[in-house]
């Protein structure tokens, strides 16, 4: 079969035949209508949102979700926990809490093989599973609304509950870009599993974004800066046409030696608090240096006011 006669195969099934090279300006937006939010990664403890949340009103840019305790939450008490529900609250930020324990942490050595390590990140059997959804439901207790999932076992799984009432109503599921999903049919599989955003894979061109974006109405997490353990790349640039074929999108700020594998990983319980905090302060000032290089080169392209109502803010 001719690779033409395949690209009408696929459209005839929603799944575009080709890269959508031409750029299309998404129409699709946020409920208030805005292109594209901004969303720091690694807020690891209280001590490190405190610091985002005072620079974030110091520079006077709204951070509209903080990717939280990548280490896994199972590693702050109760009492921390509490804490870091109170400020998101007060400061109308949306939280997308990691349950652990995380599937990094298992007896399992397979992950950590070269080759291994190719499989993704997945829990490992039903005793897995339970641990992750104990943990979730511990942390739904202490008031927390949006979640972290990197199997797509477990977001079918968290979906069917929340179907059925055992999960509330308004519980939000990201997907992480450890799933490794990175064109349209795997981007209409997420949403039909129930997620909320998906993280694809972080060296997309915008072609492929685009793609995405024709077949998915749930929005892009897309990284504009990336630790050195993904590549290391900052598309600072391409933000304006980031969030026209993105749209709508957040802008996922993610700088650093390495997420949770390595010698440099940073979400690590032994990584020192001051100094995540003081990389919180400087995640806003890109996330400041992103908005600016938007509005200075599309200023149609509007970014969403704070603690707009259709974000997973903590409810404690």
């Amino acid at each position: 079969m001719k690779m033409d006669d395949v690209s009408k195969l696929m459209e005839k099934h929603g799944i575009p035949g080709r890269d959508a090279r031409d750029l299309p300006t998404s129409t699709k937006r946020f409920p208030d209508g805005a292109w594209y939010r901004m969303e720091i990664s690694g807020v690891e403890r209280p001590v490190v949102l405190e610091a985002l949340i005072d620079e974030m009103n110091k520079r006077k840019v709204p951070i509209h979700r903080a990717i939280s305790v990548v280490m896994g939450a199972t590693l702050l008490d109760k009492a921390e926990l509490r804490d870091f529900a109170q400020m998101a609250a007060e400061a109308k930020l949306e939280v997308i809490l990691t349950p652990g324990p995380r599937a990094s942490w298992d007896i399992g050595r397979q992950l950590v093989t070269p080759e291994g390590g190719l499989s993704g990140l997945r829990y490992r059997g039903s005793d897995q599973l339970r641990q992750v959804i104990t943990d979730i439901f511990r942390a739904i207790d202490l008031g927390f609304r949006g979640f972290l999932v990197i199997d797509e076992g477990l977001l079918w799984l968290l979906n069917e509950m929340k179907k059925k009432g055992d999960l509330p109503e308004d519980i939000t599921f990201k997907v992480s870009i450890y799933c490794g999903h990175a064109n349209a049919a795997g981007g209409r599989l997420l949403q039909s599993l129930g997620a909320g955003s998906f993280n694809p894979v972080a060296d997309l061109t915008l072609a492929q974004f685009a793609n995405i974006r024709q077949v998915t109405d749930i929005p892009l997490d897309v990284h504009i800066i990336i630790t050195e353990s993904f590549g290391g790349y900052m598309r600072f640039y391409e933000a304006p046409d980031m969030a026209r074929v993105a749209a709508p999108c957040y802008f996922k700020v993610e700088p650093g030696p390495g997420c949770g594998a390595g010698p440099g990983a940073l979400y690590k319980p032994w990584t020192n608090s001051q100094m995540m905090a003081d990389w919180a302060r400087e995640k806003v000032k890109y996330a400041q240096i992103i908005h600016e290089l938007i509005q200075e080169n599309s200023p149609e392209i509007t970014m969403s006011a704070p603690g707009t109502d259709d974000l997973a803010i903590p409810r404690p």
